[in-house]
């Protein structure tokens, strides 16, 4: 039965439930007293509302069909809307900020918008140019360099230099950075003002609370999850820590609000999903943390079989799995921000990337790439023809914007 022929029926059933709709036929004749004039009157009233009941119906009907229709539309090819030749492709890196493309690496940055054309552009040269994004703010920092810029949509924000080589940086909505700095045997998990003020400082070392293996700060730039890499009974064993910026956090040491212990575990990545809750990546799945201005444990979740991939966004966390049963070679988990289980689904495609772009699932490598919605279809997957695909970003409903070696295009899925 087609999509087509189901709400016909749907139409026929609306009429079952009110049958007063068929009778179209008008009461003729005199009225012969008040009490026939008042129930003439009812009767017309509720054909009235049926009509009106049916029209509402067909309509809500109609809407759902075509989100359902919509989300699960599956496309066979696509063809190339634009294409643009860049000359320095090969040393130039670009990562998704809002509707625009941020261009770096070379000895310059600059945002591009989805013709390929520079809005701005800021020279820096930087041997080892890494960024990360929050909503309207961006860091590009130089990995093992000595050098943080933080961008908005209009242009260069803030410069800031340390005076130890940088590990790993990651930036708040505000402007607000947190870089891990190496310092031989110790560390130190600094934050910036966008200004490049120092806000906060702390020294860690591999015996307490560890070595930071990740950071991540939440939107707001309030609070700072860290999660260390130690060793406890001559065993590696992880600690994450989350530190408070407002007042919860002044009289603790460091601004450290709360930590927690994962013995014999390895816990790679954090990232904050939202202002008040943060996910924690193990090696034998996730951990969920809640809470405002003091983080606490609020869901573990564990899996038996090798995690390959993560990703997340504000809603979702997702985890990639060589599959053991079934003809895919990969499985996809994806969970709710409360750690419940979705969906799972097989997955095809080699991939050697994946990302959430615009509330899509992108997996590629060099040749080809495959779309996900966020309720498991696949969209599309298939073969880039035309060169060696570096990134890929959702620009519009099936339009993407696809980073070669040799240039740019931007590809319409039909």
């Amino acid at each position: 039965m087609n999509f087509k022929q189901k709400i016909k029926n749907m139409g026929g059933k609306i009429a079952a439930i009110f049958p007063g709709l068929s009778k179209e036929k008008e009461e003729q004749g005199p009225i012969n007293s008040v009490s026939e004039y008042k129930e003439r009157i009812r009767r017309y009233r509720q054909r009235t509302l049926y009509r009106m009941l049916a029209g509402a119906g067909i309509v809500v009907v109609g809407a759902v069909g075509g989100y359902f229709l919509a989300a699960n539309w599956t496309y066979k090819t696509y063809d190339v809307v634009t294409e643009y030749s860049q000359e320095d492709e090969v040393s130039a890196q670009y990562m998704q900020f809002g509707e625009y493309i941020l261009k770096y690496g070379g000895d310059e940055i600059s945002l591009l918008d989805r013709q390929g054309k520079p809005l701005w552009n800021d020279p820096h040269a930087m041997n080892n140019p890494v960024v990360d994004v929050c909503q309207g703010y961006c860091v590009v920092y130089d990995k093992n360099g000595s050098e943080m810029v933080i961008f908005n949509e209009k242009g260069k924000v803030g410069n800031i230099q340390t005076n130890l080589p940088i590990l790993k940086v990651r930036v708040a909505s505000q402007g607000v950075v947190a870089a891990i700095l190496e310092d031989g045997d110790t560390t130190w998990v600094n934050v910036y003002d966008s200004d490049g003020n120092e806000i906060v400082t702390a020294k860690t070392s591999i015996d307490s609370p560890g070595y930071p293996v990740d950071l991540s700060i939440s939107p707001d730039g309030l609070l700072l999850g860290v999660s260390y890499l130690g060793v406890k009974n001559n065993k590696p064993s992880s600690y994450v820590a989350f530190y408070n910026f407002g007042n919860t956090g002044q009289n603790q040491m460091d601004n450290m609000v709360s930590g927690y212990t994962y013995s014999k575990t390895l816990v790679p990545q954090i990232q904050y999903l939202n202002n008040s809750k943060a996910v924690a990546f193990r090696d034998d799945g996730f951990v969920i943390f809640e809470g405002k201005q003091i983080p606490e444990e609020s869901k573990v979740v564990t899996v038996k079989d090798e995690i390959l991939s993560t990703f997340c966004d504000g809603e979702n966390i997702g985890l990639v799995f060589r599959n053991t049963q079934g003809e895919s070679p990969y499985r996809m988990e994806l969970y709710s921000s409360t750690g419940r289980l979705k969906w799972e689904t097989g997955v095809d495609i080699a991939f050697e990337h994946i990302m959430v772009s615009k509330d899509q699932i992108l997996l590629y490598n060099s040749s080809e790439f495959a779309v996900y919605s966020m309720n498991g279809t696949c969209r599309y997957q298939g073969t880039l023809k035309e060169g060696s695909v570096q990134n890929i970003f959702k620009v519009a409903q099936n339009r993407y914007m696809v980073i070669m070696e040799g240039g740019m295009e931007t590809i319409k899925l039909g």
